[in-house]
């Protein structure tokens, strides 16, 4: 059983910000990744995710209202051969052009991140959260990482990464906060490990009703099966809920 409940642990925490989730489904047969971004100013909810090939991009829902880019357009989620990189920024990039020209040595990803630090938004220092899963025949693994300020003081970055074998049922959870506040905490402690149900379509059920309504923006879900079958994908853009006719689900995409 899981240390911790992924419901609670959203419903009971109004602004958790941008968060990960890795893991195996209860039945071992996919590995799971969900990915959430949330937003207190215009600017920050001003967004959706949209999938291109190979990736999925933030993009902000009426350009007129996009004031400042930098920190909230990115590519949340890139695709290698060797597996899928997931990210709260443009480190998702960095990781990616670090395996692309260096190759995969085993710590690629912790080196890639080496060259990289919490975001430069004081008074906050948001911290850069990554995460990324290697695939094997039948089975993978997964690392998941945080950069972030010393207790807040932008003059020390620290750098945590974790690293993890597949277990069914169990994910590891990591997101920017801890909670809200001003300045807002940054999130502390060891990824937290959560439950996870069998399909993409519980999952994104499970984190988009728990997250906060005024403060939860967009939802990306992937289930990639073990067994070699297409993967899974859902997209939840809550700025899109008015014009499209799936009950909010702004788009189900099977590559």
């Amino acid at each position: 059983m899981a240390l911790f409940d992924l419901a609670k642990l959203l419903s009971e925490n109004t602004y958790p910000g941008r968060g990960i989730v890795i893991g195996m489904s209860a039945d071992g047969k996919s590995a799971m990744i969900a990915y959430f971004i949330m937003g207190r100013s215009e600017n920050s909810r001003n967004r959706i995710f949209e999938r291109f090939d190979g990736g999925m991009r933030t993009k902000a829902f009426d350009e007129s209202k996009l004031s400042d880019p930098s920190l909230i357009i990115y590519n949340p989620y890139l695709s290698l051969p060797c597996g899928d990189i997931i990210t709260n920024g443009d480190q998702t990039d960095t990781v990616f052009n670090y395996i692309k020209e260096h190759g995969e040595d085993g710590f690629s990803f912790e080196k890639s991140l080496h060259t990289r630090e919490f975001e430069p938004d004081a008074p906050n220092f948001t911290p850069r959260i990554s995460g990324i899963l290697y695939y094997a025949p039948n089975t993978f693994h997964y690392k998941l990482s945080i950069l972030k300020s010393s207790n807040g003081n932008p003059d020390v970055c620290n750098r945590y990464f974790y690293s993890y074998s597949p277990l069914a049922g169990i994910g590891h959870f990591i997101h920017t906060y801890k909670c809200d506040g001003n300045p807002i905490p940054s999130f502390y402690g060891e990824p937290e490990e959560v439950s996870l149900p069998n399909t993409a379509r519980e999952l994104a059920d499970l984190v988009w009703e728990n997250l906060n309504e005024n403060n939860k923006v967009s939802l990306f879900v992937r289930q990639v099966p073990l067994d070699g079958s297409e993967p899974t994908e859902i997209i939840i853009n809550k700025n899109e809920f008015d014009c499209n006719s799936n009950d909010g689900w702004s788009a189900i995409y099977r590559p």
